[in-house]
């Protein structure tokens, strides 16, 4: 896997932590120029360092808020006169979501849309006209389990992961003949702030890690598993513990899976 990534222009969303953070120092491991981005200024910067010391052929940092939708456009212009093309493209950034959907105001609904749907689109089609003049490129998108099934205090934020489902999919057919290729990463439970920083109800941040959230897997690991799907050309992969039969489950036993729904302990 070192050779394949080495020297490779990787684009990473939500590169300030979690899985995008073990993604870049992963992928600076393999000696790929990096584009970190997110909101968070000081702890991209630090993440930067870190990959510079892990092996990484370059670092650029772009701040990025996917809820500002406008200023994308510039942004992926800027950049690219500066790195000239991406051969990957990571979305990774987004907010999850903590609350039940009659207690949840319908602009937090919107914001879980703005943010995990539309900012990352609005990024993969700021991109797209360079990957297609280059006749290469793979978009890579971080979405969840729950983009395949939903489950009770998740509701806005599995119709942002199923929407990204099927604006993917239906993209992938389109950029076959560009020879772009397009993977879906479909992650479980990770041990990451995803918890801690997802939105309840009113809007504001859980501020706690529940806990199939700190018994999940380690974001290394899955960055690991992440990086050798891509390379294997993958449309779709599913990572995670014993939750990832619960795609098969609803697949095979829907009204099974319906049923240990109603008693799932999700919060």
């Amino acid at each position: 896997m070192m050779d394949f990534f080495k020297n490779k222009r990787v684009w990473i969303t939500g590169a300030s932590s979690g899985i995008g953070e073990a993604l870049a120092l992963c992928l600076a491991e393999k000696g790929a120029h990096l584009i970190l981005s997110a909101r968070n200024e000081l702890e991209m910067n630090r993440v930067a360092a870190d990959c510079l010391t892990a092996g990484a052929a370059s670092v650029l940092v772009k701040k990025l808020d996917l809820e500002q939708h406008d200023t994308i456009p510039e942004l992926v212009e800027n950049t690219l006169k500066q790195v000239g093309k991406v051969d990957v493209l990571v979305n990774n950034g987004g907010i999850s979501q903590r609350a039940l959907a009659l207690n949840t105001t319908l602009e937090v609904d919107k914001k879980l849309m703005a943010v995990n749907y539309f900012g990352t689109i609005a990024l993969t089609k700021a991109l797209l006209p360079n990957m297609i003049m280059h006749q290469l490129g793979h978009i890579v998108t971080i979405t969840s389990l729950t983009g395949k099934f939903g489950s009770p205090y998740r509701s806005s934020y599995a119709a942002s992961k199923h929407a990204l489902h099927g604006f993917f999919d239906s993209l992938r057919a389109e950029l076959a003949e560009y020879q772009i290729k397009v993977t879906l990463i479909c992650p479980g439970f990770i041990r990451t702030n995803v918890s801690k920083n997802a939105l309840t109800g009113d809007g504001s941040k859980l501020g706690t890690m529940d806990e199939a959230t700190e018994k999940g897997m380690e974001p290394t690991r899955l960055a690991t598993k992440i990086l050798q799907a891509i390379q294997e050309g993958k449309q779709e992969a599913y990572f995670g513990g014993i939750e990832v039969l619960v795609i098969y489950l609803k697949l095979f036993f829907p009204a099974y899976f319906s049923m240990l729904l109603l008693k799932a302990i999700v919060r």
